[in-house]
């Protein structure tokens, strides 16, 4: 009444209310027009068959701990709920395609993309924004996004479908996996690591940071705001936002649409990312009857169906396997791997630089070497967490315990700061017996490690599985 305007959320907050505090077989009555389906599909993603079963797509699921225990992971709508809470309204979320609808009707922000992929060029784009360098990649999503948002755990996480978007990418820029259609150069090898193309990739970095030892996202560039329970999602805010492309983007005039006052209206790209789109090649399906393709699509198509059907073969990801296909194939291995490794190499010499480089908007971004940035500052206000609290953290062995134990054994000072800078609560982390980064920290003697950790309001008043406190 007094004209302050508010944001009026209670229907989502009122389903959200019943996900958290029913039974999962409850069954709830509802009027059967949009409150059923409303509820069923754009707040749980859930559609309930006859007996309590559910079918795709469903976010929630049981799963069991080592020790048996059944749990319900919950990780991807608690992910989408923490966007519709803690971000601006007008946030941009950049994600795979396949989560845009979710990100959508329950964080209720803007996707860069979804389930609506009629428009190869644009997925192709997304594509190499997440499989190209990080550094390059930054200055393709700082025109686009706020956010990026990948799956993470395992499983048909990003990193598994990462293959994919890179094969995408290259449909339409040529220049990703030259003479690849495959993109065979980007995995891994045996056992498990990285080609230099992988490795050298926003999205690994982005799902790895912190996990997997050496691995660390640029802090210049995207810093980490939240990671999930279980680990399935992690969500990056991305830094040095062009503003001026953010406001282009949203300026109705940039709008182009089939008929004035339309409500179909085709996006544009920011003019700051011309000179990419530039380099598109309009990617003509096999299945669009419609379109003549040209002699290059032709081409590229018999190409990628012959390397997938084992029919060719294309560069060999592991060392001193695979066959080549005649001198033709030896020559591109040859050349993917020397690009792939330039890339590495060029990633690393522009990582050292400390000039000032100029982006395409005209916007400065100063590229500042790490080891010349001081540790992430603590946040302003740490919250204090109660002992009562504390001793509900769960005590158990995973890949987040064996990082903390390994970076303070290393005294790794600048990754365990850049850590908790985004995730404070990291702190209170306990191992299957009790024992947590305070432990660990005075049984190595790392001074400046428990400095940092009583920054961040550690409590040295818990006891471990013998009975024994930190210190």
């Amino acid at each position: 009444r007094d004209g302050t305007t508010i944001t009026v959320d209670d229907y989502r907050e009122a389903y959200w209310w019943l996900s958290k505090n029913t039974p999962l077989d409850a069954r709830v009555g509802v009027w059967a027009g949009d409150g059923g389906a409303h509820f069923r599909h754009r707040v749980l993603g859930l559609q309930p068959l006859d007996g309590g079963a559910a079918v795709e797509p469903k976010l929630m699921f049981h799963a069991q701990l080592r020790d048996g225990t059944t749990i319900t992971v919950d990780d991807y709508r608690e992910a989408y709920w923490w966007l519709s809470k803690n971000t601006p309204l007008d946030a941009r979320v950049m994600a795979w395609w396949d989560y845009g609808y979710q990100i959508t009707g329950i964080g209720n922000r803007t996707t860069i993309a979804d389930g609506n992929t009629w428009n190869h060029e644009h997925i192709a784009t997304l594509g190499r924004c997440l499989t190209a360098p990080e550094q390059e990649a930054h200055r393709i999503v700082r025109h686009l996004a706020d956010y990026v948002l990948i799956w993470t755990g395992g499983g048909g996480d990003d990193l598994a479908k990462s293959p994919h978007m890179a094969r995408i990418g290259n449909s339409v820029y040529s220049d990703i996996c030259p003479g690849d259609p495959t993109c065979s150069q980007f995995g891994f090898y045996q056992g498990g690591n990285p080609t230099p193309m992988m490795e050298a990739s926003l999205l690994y970095k982005l799902h790895s940071h912190l996990v997997k030892p050496g691995v660390q996202v640029d802090p210049n560039r995207f810093k980490e705001v939240y990671r999930s329970q279980y680990g399935k999602v992690r969500i990056y805010q991305v830094l040095k936002v062009s503003k001026e492309s953010k406001a282009w983007v949203a300026d109705p005039s940039n709008r182009v649409c089939d008929a004035p006052g339309s409500w179909y209206c085709v996006g544009q790209y920011p003019p700051a990312i011309a000179k990419l789109i530039s380099r598109q090649t309009n990617f003509a399906q096999l299945e669009d009857f419609n379109s003549k393709t040209g002699g290059g699509d032709a081409e590229y198509q018999r190409e990628y169906m012959a390397r997938m059907n084992g029919e060719k073969s294309g560069p060999s990801t592991t060392p001193g396997q695979g066959k080549p296909g005649g001198k033709q194939s030896s020559k591109q291995s040859s050349k993917q791997a020397k690009l792939s490794a330039k890339a590495a190499a060029k990633e690393k010499k522009e990582k050292k630089s400390s000039s000032a480089r100029v982006s395409p908007s005209g916007d400065v971004s100063p590229d500042v070497e790490d080891e010349d940035m001081p540790p992430p500052a603590p946040p302003a206000k740490v919250k204090r967490r109660s002992k009562k609290w504390a001793e509900k953290v769960p005590w158990k062995d995973g890949e987040e315990t064996s990082m903390m134990y390994q970076l303070i054994e290393q005294d790794d000072l600048g990754s365990l700061s850049s850590w908790l800078s985004s995730s404070p609560d990291a702190v209170h982390m306990r191992s299957k017996d009790g024992r947590g980064p305070l432990w660990w920290a005075n049984e190595f003697q790392r001074t400046n490690v428990v400095q940092l950790l009583n920054k961040y309001k550690i409590r040295d008043d818990l006891a471990d599985s013998n009975g024994n406190l930190p210190s």
